[in-house]
């Protein structure tokens, strides 16, 4: 149960607009963002740095929501572990991937770029300090500075994001949980 109470829908005024894109976009609303919207001017300002994150044509979407998905696992964030594997779902990545997305180093279902750049999530969301000149070269070896930059700003939003949701413990939503029972499950997912 949430620690604390997302606005109601009557005192979210421009943000139900965004909401109600969210629910054709992806089927449902997020929790986080009525919550957000507690602190004044918090929700849309995520909003903007959200979409420029995840909007990014630098990176393939799948690849960006693959990401987020090791980054925040790896945090232990439950509720944006199941959104950003439902997101690279939505985006087209194979269901081979999603079951294999903890074997990335060994998977056959993974290129070496893909690999750089989720070793990349897992060393930037678990120690920042832990990212070393080798994997940012192993990166180069794949992807210019600009997708790079775009690499470490989907790790950094959702670094936000873990915490934000996990610290108010955010209800998931019906349609990423039941994906995350589905999916993620077999996988360790709680």
């Amino acid at each position: 149960m949430a620690r604390i109470s997302p606005l109601p829908t009557s005192e979210l005024g421009p943000l139900n607009a965004v909401l109600e894109t969210m629910i054709a976009n992806n089927g449902y609303a997020p929790n986080s963002i009525p919550t957000m919207a507690r602190v004044p001017g918090l929700a849309p300002a995520f909003g903007e740095m959200a979409k420029v994150v995840l909007a990014n044509p630098k990176l393939p979407v799948g690849l960006s929501s693959m990401v987020a998905h090791i980054a925040s696992t790896t945090a232990g964030c439950r509720y944006c572990s199941a959104h950003s594997a439902h997101n690279a779902e939505h985006a087209g990545v194979s269901a081979e991937k999603l079951a294999d997305l903890w074997l990335w180093e060994t998977s056959e279902h993974f290129d070496e770029a893909e690999r750089s750049a989720l070793r990349l999530a897992f060393h930037g969301a678990s120690v920042p300090n832990t990212v070393t000149d080798e994997l940012i070269d192993d990166m180069r070896e794949h992807f210019d500075d600009d997708q790079i930059a775009g690499v470490v700003a989907v790790i950094s939003l959702f670094g936000f994001l873990n915490r934000w949701n996990d610290t108010m413990a955010t209800d998931l939503e019906d349609k990423p949980n039941e994906f995350a029972e589905a999916v993620l499950r077999p996988q360790g997912w709680k």
